[in-house]
């Protein structure tokens, strides 16, 4: 395993290579915590790599469970990709603005919903303005596109499900917040919202999978989950606070190979509002 990267990150060079081929789809999926002080769609609108569309995370999602950005339903997500331009049976490369914070999102959302050669840019697209890259502002006329969805529920866990899992102990939870949040340290940023962890969860912060927008090699993947207690030959389930750095692990578990996985949707926005989920403070 080594020092290898990724079968799932693309270098910049290979992207602007391959911008005006036939069947080449690149999306800006860039989205940000109010933190951040940073805005995706307006940032988009003032340089993006040339050809890319945007993916707005919060307008397509499933309006109904109170929760930010659920997963869309399977003919919302299709819409929103003919709209875009961008076929299942396209080669599709996501970006956002630091390299690996709401486009891994995508690509989990991408490769669950039947796409299946979807790659992830690194560097970002701070990487690529940095180099000097083209960009450009305008978006072009989308193509005429069928997306045709082969939805795979069983990478996607319930609340339900969550419950019994929990309960059970028998599958691994790994949780991508931030140690305070997880311990219960520091305050959660929305308001009337618990803090601390699921009983058996374990805490591998998603800024840890990467550094300077750069994902790390498989042999540091390796030895993050195995520091966390995360054994790759079982079954792991991964949480968030909203479901969007979640997908962070997934895409380090499926770069290392593992393939029984599944990301638990509502995540901590949804666990940790209510009443009689249990809920540990600490350390795992």
């Amino acid at each position: 395993m080594g020092t290898g990267k990724s079968r799932f990150i693309v270098t910049p060079q290979w992207v602007e290579e391959r911008i005006a081929s036939p069947g080449f789809s690149i999306i800006d999926a860039s989205w940000y915590l109010p933190a951040h002080g940073r805005d995706g769609a307006a940032e988009y609108a003032a340089a993006h790599v040339p050809s890319a569309v945007f993916f707005d995370h919060d307008r397509v999602a499933d309006q109904s469970t109170g929760l930010p950005h659920s997963l869309p339903s399977p003919e919302q997500f299709a819409a929103e990709m003919e709209r875009l331009g961008v076929s299942n049976r396209d080669l599709i490369v996501v970006y956002d603005g630091p390299g690996f914070f709401s486009a891994p999102r995508l690509w989990w959302m991408l490769r669950i919903m039947g796409a299946d050669a979807v790659f992830l840019m690194d560097g970002g697209f701070d990487g690529w303005k940095a180099a000097s890259r083209p960009v450009e502002t305008k978006t072009r006329e989308a193509r005429h596109v069928r997306f045709k969805t082969d939805f795979r529920s069983e990478r996607v866990t319930s609340l339900a499900e969550m419950r019994q899992l929990v309960a059970s102990g028998a599958t691994q939870i790994a949780d991508a917040r931030g140690a305070g949040r997880f311990e219960a340290s520091e305050p959660e940023p929305r308001p009337g919202m618990r803090g601390g962890h699921m009983p058996g969860a374990r805490n591998l912060p998603a800024t840890g999978f990467s550094e300077g927008g750069h994902f790390r090699d498989l042999g540091t993947l390796a030895s993050m989950f195995e520091e966390a207690g995360i054994d790759l030959s079982k079954p792991v389930v991964t949480s968030c606070g909203s479901g969007v750095t979640a997908a962070i692990i997934t895409l380090a578990l499926e770069s290392l190979g593992h393939d029984d996985n599944s990301l638990y949707d509502g995540s901590w926005s949804e666990w940790g509002s209510l009443a009689d989920t249990p809920i540990v403070t600490g350390k795992a």
